[in-house]
């Protein structure tokens, strides 16, 4: 027996955290029964899981995509409006999606997988695996500034992690570098904003030991057997 979300996971629906909501909205039935109660079991190969009315199987192969995101271009599997969608930039036949989110205006490295399990430990903050941004921002960082942000910005939920910020090439101002191991909804943005700062262009350089170097904006690639190692590898000391 194994959890729903975990099943739904290695069917290529989602990450586990993602999972969840889709199982709490009801989307999701267990031999014909519509499933909203999180920890939720089922028998794999015996029970019949279906995600909006599709009969789900477990992913036979993962895929891993390493793509630079360009601006313009929504992070997400599918938009009901029709914008263009990171998704859309990727073409492959096997149902992928996006590993956390960057926004419309945000640039950069962006792992694309139907890996739930990975997905979710990749995201999830316990891990604690870093998120390197470059910021440029409409004025000099203050040293002062610099250092609250490295100690925790306090915003709607609550206060932000520790992070490490650094000059671009040592020199004080602007563009500067931060790494954060959280994912809240344009954190990067609201934490400069809560210090009086405005985010003029935002690009993600760096996700754990990956970067989007040798790709221009809408290239993607596989990522190769090391750094899918290197991946797997990353966080088992941080599970606390």
């Amino acid at each position: 027996m194994v959890r729903l979300n975990k099943y739904l996971a290695t069917c290529g629906v989602g990450a586990r955290r993602k999972c969840d909501e889709l199982i709490a909205r009801g989307l999701v039935s267990v031999n014909g029964a519509v499933q909203s109660q999180l920890g939720t079991k089922v028998a794999v190969g015996v029970d019949r899981v279906k995600f909006r009315d599709t009969l789900l199987e477990p992913v036979a192969g993962f895929q891993y995509i390493l793509l630079n995101k360009p601006r313009g271009v929504i992070t997400t599997s599918n938009d009901e409006r029709g914008r263009t969608s990171v998704v859309d930039l990727v073409q492959s036949k096997d149902r992928l999606y996006p590993v956390g989110r960057l926004d419309r205006d945000t640039t950069g490295l962006l792992i694309l997988t139907n890996d739930g399990d990975l997905a979710y430990r990749l995201t999830h903050p316990k891990y604690e695996v870093g998120k390197t941004y470059e910021v440029h921002l409409d004025k000099a960082l203050q040293e002062d500034d610099k250092v609250k942000l490295e100690r925790g910005v306090r915003l709607e939920e609550g206060v932000t992690s520790k992070a490490v910020v650094l000059f671009v090439d040592g020199e004080k101002g602007s563009p500067v570098r931060i790494t954060i191991h959280q994912g809240w909804n344009r954190q990067i943005r609201r934490m400069f904003e809560a210090l009086g700062y405005r985010v003029r262009k935002l690009k993600r350089v760096r996700f754990g030991d990956l970067t989007v170097e040798g790709l221009r904006p809408g290239e993607w690639r596989r990522l190769r057997q090391f750094e899918i190692e290197q991946l797997k590898a990353v966080g088992y000391g941080n599970q606390g």
